[in-house]
């Protein structure tokens, strides 16, 4: 508010200044108005509103690991505040256990996911296809991140026959630079264990967690380590999508005569029912952008007899759309967040991700994780991409944390 009124004094204020204002506070725009009222009037200290504390991603997180005991994660940020690291997690201020509760209360009304059971490893009994499928798994002995089949430039090719060199994309992410690797990390390996669960019991599964984790990338490679013999149908969800377009969608992932069938919700669902009795794995990417009634179409189309086929929607923020169709949210066998890259890890994981970070010092890649990428790995391959640019431009110049300072400068305010 200080600052909003030294704007206000130099005759600059403008609606935009309100607007940033009241998305940064979490009220609305009329709230930020008066407040400025009151502050032209000498009342600078603006009232928070009730219920204004919010849990990070980071926190939900501590909660799940926690087994959900709010208790625990209030000692846990109170150790945080003692150690001074608590911003790490996206708060400033410890609340007390009261608030905690209602605020995690809220949220679960609101249909956001508290996932507190992992999945305990391949402990199934299938035989035949089962088996093949819940026996995915790719990490290395010591469990830490490793190079999936080399280059991905090399190893993996794109839609429409073209390479990942050519196309810059691999799996339908964006790759950014030239010479990145496929890596096997510890979030990668748990969302191939989950998917091949899912699709060894044939069930639905939902996988979601922030922007930028890698959740579309570690799906992708857990349909890849599929059996050749397992179909696989990618479903383009468009943004705003009706029956019909959903209906179209299905069709041309499944193989089915789109432009004679949109239109016929009769013959069209026949056919998409047909054809999901084969045993095959439907992967929805966005799946955010479904509405409750799309989302319970897709739920009659599994509890059609026969259905013999495994559903994975993906998405940030997909859990919250799901919570929202009460009847498909209660057949997905399998909820998994995808968490942000471990501190710890980030150095070894860069040099594995790109040669670029091979003699980088792992106190400057610290730093740069701490204060601009926060585990993201979408933000790390921008920085990537900015410092191998960099150092293409002048090959003799050293990765160091003046360089990496200039690359995620690149990135502006919203990395």
């Amino acid at each position: 508010m200080r600052r909003l009124l030294a704007v206000d004094k130099e005759g600059t204020l403008s609606r935009l200044h309100v607007r940033i204002a009241a998305e940064l506070a979490g009220v609305s725009e009329r709230t930020v108005w008066r407040w400025l009222a009151d502050g032209r009037r000498g009342h600078v200290e603006a009232r928070p509103r009730q219920d204004g504390f919010s849990l990070s991603d980071a926190l939900w997180e501590v909660l799940a690991e926690t087994g959900g005991n709010v208790a625990e994660l209030r000692r846990r940020m109170l150790q945080a505040r003692g150690a001074g690291v608590l911003a790490r997690w996206g708060v400033e201020c410890v609340p007390s256990l009261a608030t905690l509760h209602r605020v995690i209360k809220r949220d679960l009304r609101a249909g956001r996911v508290l996932e507190v059971v992992r999945p305990a490893g391949a402990g199934l009994e299938p035989s035949g296809y089962d088996r093949a499928l819940a026996d995915l798994g790719f990490t290395d002995g010591a469990g830490g991140p490793s190079v999936v089949d080399g280059p991905v430039t090399d190893a993996f090719v794109a839609e429409g026959g073209q390479g990942a060199a050519d196309t810059g994309v691999w799996g339908g992410v964006r790759l950014y630079v030239p010479g990145a690797r496929l890596v096997s990390t510890r979030q990668v390996a748990s969302v191939v264990e989950a998917v091949g669960h899912t699709v060894a019991a044939r069930g639905m599964c939902c996988v979601y967690g922030d922007t930028g984790l890698g959740k579309t990338v570690a799906v992708e490679q857990a349909l890849h380590l599929l059996p050749g013999r397992v179909p696989v149908w990618r479903a383009v969800v468009g943004v705003g999508p009706g029956l019909p377009q959903l209906r179209a969608a299905l069709c041309e992932a499944l193989g089915l005569p789109s432009g004679a069938l949109t239109h016929r919700a009769g013959p069209a669902n026949e056919a998409l029912i047909r054809a999901l009795a084969e045993p095959g794995v439907l992967f929805l990417d966005d799946a955010q952008r479904l509405t409750p009634p799309l989302l319970d179409y897709l739920r009659q189309l599994w509890d059609a007899p026969g259905c013999a086929a495994a559903l994975v929607l993906c998405g940030a923020g997909s859990e919250r759309a799901l919570a929202r169709a009460a009847a498909l949210r209660s057949r997905v066998l399998t909820w998994h967040q995808v968490g942000r890259l471990d501190a710890a890890g980030v150095p070894q994981t860069l040099s594995l991700f790109h040669p670029v970070w091979a003699e980088a010092d792992p106190a400057d890649l610290a730093r740069a994780d701490e204060q601009m990428a926060h585990g993201n790995f979408r933000t790390w391959a921008k920085i990537t991409s900015h410092v191998y640019a960099a150092r293409e431009r002048c090959p003799d110049r050293r990765v160091d944390r003046d360089l990496i300072e200039q690359a995620c400068a690149r990135l502006g305010p919203y990395p």
